[in-house]
């Protein structure tokens, strides 16, 4: 029988490498960055195009390569960061896998341009599916510059699975930050399709933070800090009263690397306990750093996962610092026992004479002294026969006046309309916990969701729109003003002809900033900045998590910004439209994703739970 294992090609073994570390442009983008950081760079430049999909381009001022290196970087395994085995256990850099370049170059078109100080001129590599198509010397600046073009186009399967434009920049732009925030020694600037993301430069953690996510934040953060013989921990958590309803800006650094971590995440959560609702989240900023011989950051494709050696420890130690900076700057609850009053002894104020507690006695009291107790005085009965000289009159005045009131009584009920009654009650709508709207039918009671029946409403009247490409819009008196992180003000760019469809009137003024001229008429009185939001976090949501055409996310992740929401009490009036506009719906009784949006329950089910 003839032999059936054999070595696999290069060109094949790269693409097998590739679909490990090249997931989507954004993983090109990380290594990119990362390699270019390792080399030494102060000043580091992105620019994308077509969601990386087109071009994606990263320029540093490093060390550079020689003309050799240029060449092996492109290969398999080859790498400057690590040289022995034991090397992965005492890593202080970021590329160490040498797969990055030769995984990128497997499934694009690739261009190196790179330079070492003192050296005249520099390389030129073209390298296209694993294929080194041209090497050359060129004129460059010191430094590296790395070139991707057309990524996966000999993958058409894997360039299909990639989400839209919107979504893609989003991932990009969250690469980007994610290794920004934590070199702020480092200058950092990003460009999507000619226009300026980001122009970060160099300076503090804190000033990192507020030049990516905007001067506001600058008030929103508490500093933290604890050195430990395990772990010296710094950076900033939020304020309570700036969380979140979705996880939005969660950062954990360990050695200057971005991590995810579910059990420290949960440590940070913990120490804002009775502080935040079960549905608020913080944000937080977390450099650790620790001795990399404790920790195996080998252990996944991306090398976002960690391994501690003792990750109770730091757990503790990281719920423990939050608490206590949260404590000292007055944020932390504290405790406040009832005292009895005996025990509130004023503080002695400093000079001030002690002065000797006084008794005061009366001399003049004498416990055996009687005295005199008022009788009680005995009623009056002289004249009781005057009582009585009006009764006849006063009592035939009472019973002429009940009778006329019954005579009424009787003339309202026999001109009473029983089937208008009887009509009036069934459409009598009720609200139960400002959740639930419940109405009675001949065979039992409906029970309407509100939150639902309104999305179920909006996205009907949202998907018309989109359809027709007209949406109704509402001019506000005083135009407002709404602050967006990059990342939401380059999906929103993306969006924008749609948005403009929905009934909002914007215009786009700085580099993360809008200006909001109108919304659709149903929000006027809502909160502006809220509902954009939260319809950016759906959209990216279900972007995420179900494949749905952009016009049906739009519909459905405004629709749920929008509606109104569970705890709101309602009018008479306010109910009955909105059980009237749900029946006028083309499908009422269900929301896109297929939750109900009422239920209904007849008599014989209420019989059978009293045992009639």
């Amino acid at each position: 029988m003839a032999d059936i294992i054999q070595l696999l090609p290069d060109a094949v073994a790269n693409q097998i490498a590739a679909g490990e570390v090249i997931q989507r442009p954004a993983s090109a983008v990380k290594e990119l960055l990362e390699n270019a950081i390792d080399a030494g760079a102060d000043t580091i430049s992105l620019v994308i195009k077509d969601a990386g999909k087109t071009l994606i381009q990263v320029n540093d001022n490093g060390s550079g390569m020689s003309e050799t290196d240029a060449r092996l970087s492109f290969e398999r395994h080859a790498t400057s960061k690590i040289k022995h085995a034991a090397d992965l256990f005492n890593l202080n850099t970021k590329g160490f896998r040498g797969e990055a370049l030769a995984s990128i170059a497997a499934i694009a078109h690739a261009e190196l341009k790179t330079r070492k100080e003192g050296n005249e001129l520099g390389t030129r590599l073209i390298v296209e599916g694993s294929e080194v198509k041209e090497q050359e010397v060129c004129s460059t600046s010191i430094g590296t510059s790395f070139s991707i073009k057309n990524l996966f186009y000999n993958v058409p399967a894997r360039r299909n699975f990639l989400k839209s434009n919107p979504v893609e920049v989003k991932h990009i732009i969250d690469e980007f930050q994610r290794v920004a925030l934590v070199h702020a020694d480092i200058n950092f600037s990003m460009h999507n399709n000619g226009n300026e993301v980001l122009n970060l430069k160099k300076g503090s953690f804190r000033q990192r933070i507020v030049g990516i996510f905007g001067d506001k934040y600058n008030q929103k953060l508490v500093p933290i800090a604890e050195e430990t013989d395990l772990v010296v921990i710094e950076g900033f958590a939020s304020k309570p009263e700036f969380a979140k309803k979705t996880r939005g800006e969660q950062y954990f650094f360990v050695n200057d690397r971005f991590i995810k971590s579910n059990y420290l995440n949960h440590a940070v959560q913990n120490a804002f306990d009775q502080l935040l609702s079960k549905d608020q989240f913080p944000s937080y900023f977390l450099k650790l750093s620790i001795d990399p011989t404790k920790i195996d950051i080998n252990i996944h494709p991306t090398k976002t996962e960690i391994k501690f050696e003792d990750e109770r420890a730091i757990y503790a130690i990281i719920r423990t610092a939050v608490k206590q900076a949260l404590g000292k700057f007055n944020i932390a609850p504290t405790l406040d026992f009832e005292q009895e009053n005996s025990f509130n002894v004023p503080l002695k104020r400093e000079n001030e004479p002690v002065k000797a507690p006084t008794i005061k006695v009366n001399p003049n009291y004498n416990p055996f002294e009687t005295k005199t107790v008022a009788s009680p005085k005995k009623p009056r009965t002289e004249n009781w026969e005057s009582l009585y000289n009006s009764f006849e009159k006063d009592t035939k005045d009472i019973v002429e006046h009940l009778e006329v009131e019954e005579h009424k009584e009787e003339q309202q009920v026999i001109a009473t309309n029983w089937d208008d009654t009887e009509e009036e009650e069934q459409k009598a709508l009720l609200q139960l916990h400002n959740k639930y709207i419940l109405t009675q039918l001949k065979s039992g009671f409906l029970i309407v969701d509100q939150q639902r029946a309104h999305e179920r409403i909006l996205f009907e009247q949202y998907i018309s729109h989109l359809a027709l490409g007209k949406g109704v819009s509402q001019q506000l008196l005083f135009p407002e003003t709404v602050d967006f992180t990059p990342a939401d003000a380059e999906l929103l760019n993306e969006l924008a002809k749609e948005i403009e469809t929905l009934g909002f009137n914007m215009d786009k003024v700085g580099r993360n900033g809008f200006i909001v001229n109108g919304v659709p008429a149903e929000l006027t009185d809502q909160n502006i900045k809220k509902v954009m939001e939260g319809l950016l976090e759906q959209f990216k949501m279900n972007e995420s998590e179900l494949k749905l055409k952009k016009h049906e996310n739009l519909a459905i992740s405004m629709a749920r910004s929008a509606a109104i929401k569970s705890g709101k009490k309602l009018s008479a009036e306010e109910m009955n439209k909105l059980v009237d506009e749900l029946f006028a719906c083309e499908m009422p009784y269900t929301l896109p994703n297929g939750k109900p949006t009422i239920v209904s329950l007849n008599v014989d089910d209420l019989n059978q739970q009293f045992d009639y």
